[in-house]
């Protein structure tokens, strides 16, 4: 039996959670708690990071980015997300659904490259300590980020087109609980073989090859941390370098979870709970992870709100 669609530019209906609504009250309240936490986190690292001298240095220009990345990945979906599982409207635009895929797909595929970035920001930091000023000089460390911004853009302008130009039927009912590629091609009524071999290569390229290059850096981090005498620089050194390697396993590991599992074999309960992870948890555990368990931020942090406090009592 076929289908005929004959309007793919119709709204979709997002279905999330929608046979489970007790379970879409409590994603409400956790979402929203977790978005506050989000935002408020990630705006004050980004504050800490210009307004304090003592942070402006790689590690920290990178994690800026990291959490400016972080901003406007989690607002690119988690309001959608809030309406859809506030009622029984789960209906977003053809236009809405399209934005949301090219920023979705922009903003992740950058992140992947960015925490390639700060591995190997890491690995020179650790590996190569008096040469880590000379090699990862101003010029380098911007040029670094454009790449991360820029690869993340072109991988967009790519894949959401081909994504885009598959013909779906009217309002057709999407698994999920964003506008994403796995769950775009779950409803298309025509044969997605050429994007699944797309995904499957733009997965090698952006998440194997860099998870590889990532894991190589912390494996030569971990052996150089081995070798220092001192007790007080292998704590240092550890605890610099386990808040980055916390963040790609969270973040690595559910975004390969469903992005490069066969059309098969996608399961959309599995896949959804995966995206809540990647969307909502990962944002909200970065800026936890890199001020609980790193000392300069959290004194920039307490030289900041000493500022704050003298500014408003003169």
């Amino acid at each position: 039996m076929f289908t005929i669609c004959n309007d793919s530019h119709s709204d979709f209906i997002l279905l999330g959670f929608s046979d489970k609504p007790y379970l879409e009250i409590m994603l409400f309240s956790v979402i929203l708690i977790s978005y506050c936490l989000t935002i408020t986190g990630n705006m004050v690292i980004i504050l800490v990071s210009l307004k304090d001298p003592k942070l402006h240095i790689p590690m920290y220009y990178f994690l800026s980015n990291l959490s400016l990345l972080d901003l406007c990945f989690t607002s690119s979906c988690v309001p959608q997300m809030l309406i859809n599982f506030w009622g029984p409207e789960k209906t977003i635009s053809y236009t809405g659904c399209a934005i949301q895929l090219y920023v979705f797909l922009w903003l992740g595929t950058t992140e992947c490259v960015l925490l390639v970035v700060m591995a190997v920001d890491r690995y020179v930091a650790v590996c190569h300590p008096l040469q880590y000023t000379t090699i990862m000089y101003p010029k380098l460390c911007l040029q670094l980020a454009i790449l991360a911004w820029g690869t993340g853009l072109i991988q967009s302008l790519i894949q959401s087109p081909a994504t885009l130009r598959l013909p779906f039927c009217s309002h057709q009912r999407v698994d999920d609980i964003v506008c994403e590629v796995p769950a775009l091609i779950q409803v298309s009524s025509a044969d997605t073989i050429d994007i699944e071999i797309q995904i499957l290569i733009a997965g090698i390229i952006l998440l194997v090859v860099p998870l590889i290059i990532i894991l190589s850096s912390y494996i030569a981090i971990a052996k150089a941390v081995l070798r220092i005498k001192s007790t007080a620089g292998k704590k240092k050194s550890f605890g610099t370098c386990a808040s980055p390697l916390l963040v790609v396993s969270v973040f690595y590991g559910t975004v390969t979870a469903v992005y490069l599992q066969p059309k098969s074999h996608y399961t959309h309960e599995q896949s959804k709970f995966l995206t809540l992870f990647y969307t909502v948890v990962t944002p909200t555990l970065n800026p936890l992870i890199y001020t609980l368990r790193n000392k300069e931020v959290k004194g920039a942090l307490i030289r900041l709100g000493k500022r704050i406090w003298n500014i408003q009592n003169n």
